[in-house]
């Protein structure tokens, strides 16, 4: 196994790499960034240094928005209101919390603790 995978390395080595990628004499004269976007697809600028291309707006000018760009940030910031609210508010579903409450309405019932214990124990409940 081992050597034919070395055979097939040393077959790639000998015929090139840019030979079995189809390209040849024509593909080692042409730029980094021609190959790029060649890869990519057509593009219709050459980079320019810019954030995502673009040309700044005149001095005194705002940039304008793309059509998506406003249903995208209002979605956004609707989801991450409704995430804070939502999760904030949260009834208290853990297992733990549960069984102390019904510990405390128990120890009430039969008297086992003074009150005052109780309602200490039913505050920390209500931080947590």
């Amino acid at each position: 196994m081992w050597r034919a995978m070395a055979a097939g390395g040393a077959l790639r080595r000998a015929l090139g790499s840019s030979r079995l990628r189809g390209g040849g004499a024509a593909h080692a004269e042409k730029s980094e960034w021609e190959s790029i976007k060649e890869w990519w697809g057509p593009g219709d600028r050459e980079p320019c240094g810019r954030l995502f291309n673009e040309t700044p707006p005149p001095p005194g000018q705002r940039r304008k928005w793309e059509d998506w760009e406003f249903p995208y940030y209002t979605a956004w910031t609707i989801a991450i209101i409704m995430l804070t609210v939502g999760l904030s508010s949260k009834p208290d579903t853990r297992i733990d919390h549960w069984a102390r409450r019904q510990a405390i309405i128990r120890m009430r019932k039969e008297g086992f603790v003074e009150p005052e214990f109780l309602d200490k124990l039913e505050n920390d409940l209500k931080r947590h």
